[in-house]
C-alpha cells in the first residue's frame, strides 16, 4: 500500500477506535457476526511502523491500542464479554469503571492519576503483549487498559476513550501530553 499523502508531515499519530481487527493478524478465526476493515488495518499499521521508526509521539485509543499491540507481534482476546466477572462489558461513553494504574509508569504521571474512571466501548482486549511493550493500567476483571514501551519510546495506549472524557482533567492530558511531544519533537529537529 502506497501512501496518498506525504506522511513525513505529520507531528504525531492518533490510532483511533472503530472495528474489530481482523483476526488473521494475530493468528485467530473471524468471529462471527464482526465487523472488520482489513484496509483500514493495514493503512492503519503502516502508519504505526512509520511512527515507531521515526519516534513520532503516537495515543492509541480503544482499537487503535489493541492495534499496536497487534502491529509489535502481541494477540488479542477475541470477544472478552463471557470472561467478565466483576465488571459489565454494557458500552458506555460515561466513565463508569475504573482502571488502577501502574506506580511510576508514563501513564499514570501523564493523567496524574493512580487510579481513573474510565468508559468502555470494546468487546476486544489486549491478551499477550506485543515486543517492547507493557501494561501500566488494568480493570477490576484484571483486562489490559493502558500500555506503553517497557524501553524507548514515544507512544501510550488507552483500552478507552477519553475523547468523550475531555471534560475530566485526568482524560485531557492525554490530549495535551501530545500535543507537547509534538512540540519538543520539533524543538530537537
Amino acid at each position: 500500500m502506497k501512501h496518498q499523502w506525504p506522511i513525513g508531515q505529520i507531528d504525531a499519530l492518533i490510532v483511533s477506535g472503530g472495528d474489530d481487527i481482523h483476526p488473521s493478524l494475530y493468528g485467530e478465526e473471524e468471529m462471527p457476526k464482526a465487523q472488520y476493515d482489513p484496509m483500514r488495518d493495514a493503512l492503519e499499521q503502516m502508519h504505526i511502523a512509520w511512527a515507531l521508526e521515526h519516534q513520532l509521539p503516537m495515543l492509541g485509543i480503544c482499537r487503535g491500542t489493541q492495534l499496536i499491540n497487534v502491529s509489535l507481534g502481541g494477540s488479542l482476546h477475541s470477544d472478552i464479554r463471557g470472561r467478565r466477572k466483576m465488571t459489565s462489558n454494557r458500552g458506555t461513553v460515561l466513565p463508569r469503571k475504573t482502571a488502577a494504574l501502574r506506580a511510576k509508569s508514563a501513564l499514570g504521571q501523564v493523567v496524574n492519576a493512580s487510579r481513573l474512571r474510565i468508559n468502555s466501548l470494546h468487546h476486544q482486549a489486549i491478551d499477550d503483549l506485543g515486543e517492547n511493550v507493557r501494561v501500566v493500567a488494568r480493570d477490576l476483571d484484571g483486562f489490559v487498559q493502558g500500555i506503553e514501551p517497557a524501553g524507548q519510546g514515544l507512544w501510550l495506549g488507552v483500552q478507552w476513550h477519553p475523547e468523550y472524557l475531555f471534560y475530566r482533567t485526568h482524560h485531557l492530558r492525554l490530549f495535551k501530553w501530545l500535543v507537547q511531544q509534538c512540540r519538543q519533537t520539533a524543538q530537537g529537529a
